[in-house]
């Protein structure tokens, strides 16, 4: 526990600097424990766990571009992601920890109390037993307070999902070195600097939004924050019912003509294996690159894995109007690659902008720009509420980052938007996140950095788009 945000981030500073860790680029072929699986290619661990690097074939996508081949992580077990909660003196605690992650692009972030796959906490790797674990493995001991099955990044994983749970505890707890308490107020703080809290605390928060919703703003109130504070109340007036928009979210699933089947790595068309890593022809999208570890600390304090590494940053925004008085967040039915039901509720826009520079550059071009981009990255400084640059899951992807943002659309904006979109509430996007399946990961990420705004956030810095880099 720490008197103020100075002393975190003192302490962090100096778990930081308390472990030597090393991430080394090494060739794909050379990966210890690593080798390609006869005839097809596919990029397997010799124990069998973990994950693996397969070919993945996609078809009637309903996307700009309908059809295309790619490598994707195969990792069918279930993770966990956890957070225990204690109250001191009245006040609720999340513990966390100081994690390094490979992917990472500082190594080290805030994860979760337990931040692990199920090779790892079963100690398929041989290594030492994973803190905390008994507080989120029947029988477990303590109060469910959020458990869901969340998938993860569905442009780089098939059907990957993590059971992302909230205990809480009164049970004498004893804090290792690398773990600290902080309330939802510190959290609130630190999630607003980029690159600290990471992918995986912050879709277990999107479960704990209810635990500190913003105060009811009075009545008569006309200001941004009144409008987001409504949002949060039972009973608020919504462009949609409940009902309505799991209508609307079923009617997408139905529709869905996505086709995918897995095929061999070594013949996916439009990648190549060259210089050790699988990149794609184009200079598009991702490559998959190779390193070794060194992290005393972890349960092993060495190993090497193949990482995806994205080309360029992406963007994760919501477009936001007031509608009555209380604000909407306009929300995609997005065709996800990988995703278990194929769709899930997105933000308005979610994209790596540079994949649509002009085709001569080896971009999809303008044509295949997604929808509201442009509004996104238009906006005036004075409408982009919140912005942030966050790391995206450090343990599978190398130095993954996008731009978060909710813009505030202008008076200009239609009240009508197309078929895929749909406006809610945040009490109706707090609603569907209890669930699995509903909220990718983008979504429930900006949800917790809307749901855990600090009451100066009005301070946050709001320049154009192409400012943040």
């Amino acid at each position: 526990m720490f008197a103020d945000t100075a002393s975190f981030h003192r302490w962090f500073d100096r778990r930081r600097r308390a472990h030597a860790y090393r991430v080394t680029r090494v060739p794909l072929d050379r990966l210890d424990g690593w080798s390609p699986a006869d005839g097809s290619g596919d990029l397997r661990h010799r124990s069998g766990g973990f994950f693996s690097v397969r070919g993945l074939d996609v078809t009637c996508s309903g996307r700009a571009v309908d059809a295309w081949q790619q490598p994707i992580i195969a990792q069918p077990e279930h993770g966990i992601l956890g957070i225990l909660v204690k109250e001191f003196d009245g006040v609720p605690h999340c513990l966390l920890q100081a994690k390094m992650e490979p992917g990472n692009v500082n190594l080290v972030q805030l994860s979760p109390t337990v931040q692990a796959t199920r090779s790892n906490y079963t100690r398929v790797h041989g290594g030492r037993p994973v803190p905390y674990l008994d507080h989120f493995i029947a029988p477990r001991r303590g109060q469910i307070l959020s458990d869901a099955l969340q998938s993860e990044q569905a442009a780089w994983f098939l059907a990957k999902r993590n059971r992302n749970m909230i205990v809480r505890t009164d049970e004498d707890v004893p804090v290792l070195e690398d773990f600290c308490w902080l309330t939802f107020d510190r959290i609130a703080e630190l999630l607003h600097h980029d690159d600290l809290v990471n992918m995986d605390t912050r879709t277990v928060l999107s479960g704990a939004t209810w635990l500190r919703r913003p105060v009811a703003a009075a009545a008569g109130e006309d200001s941004f924050d009144a409008a987001l504070a409504r949002s949060w109340q039972p009973g608020a007036p919504a462009r949609h019912t409940t009902a309505e928009l799991l209508s609307w979210f079923t009617e997408a699933k139905a529709g869905c003509t996505l086709q995918r089947r897995l095929v061999p790595l070594a013949g996916i068309e439009g990648w190549s294996l060259r210089d050790g890593m699988i990149s794609h022809d184009r200079g598009r999208h991702f490559t998959v690159i190779g390193v070794r570890v060194e992290a005393p600390n972890r349960e092993v304090s060495g190993w090497s894995q193949p990482l995806f590494a994205p080309r360029s940053q992406g963007v994760v925004a919501f477009l936001a109007r007031r509608v009555r008085g209380v604000l909407h967040l306009l929300v995609q039915a997005r065709v996800e690659t990988g995703a278990l039901d194929r769709v899930e509720m997105a933000p308005t826009v979610q994209c790596q902008p540079a994949d649509y520079a002009a085709t001569t550059l080896g971009g999809l071009g303008a044509a295949a720009r997604p929808p509201f981009l442009d509004v996104v990255e238009a906006a005036a400084p004075g409408s982009i509420r919140f912005d942030t640059v966050q790391s995206e899951e450090g343990g599978r992807f190398h130095h993954a980052r996008s731009r978060y943002l909710l813009v505030e659309a202008d008076d200009g904006f239609p009240d009508e938007v197309p078929p895929g979109y749909a406006w809610m509430t945040m009490r109706q996007l707090m609603t569907f996140v209890q669930h699995g399946n509903h909220l990718n990961v983008e979504a429930r990420s900006l949800l917790t950095l809307l749901g855990f705004l600090p009451e100066d956030h009005a301070a946050a810095r709001r320049r154009p788009v192409a400012a943040r880099v």
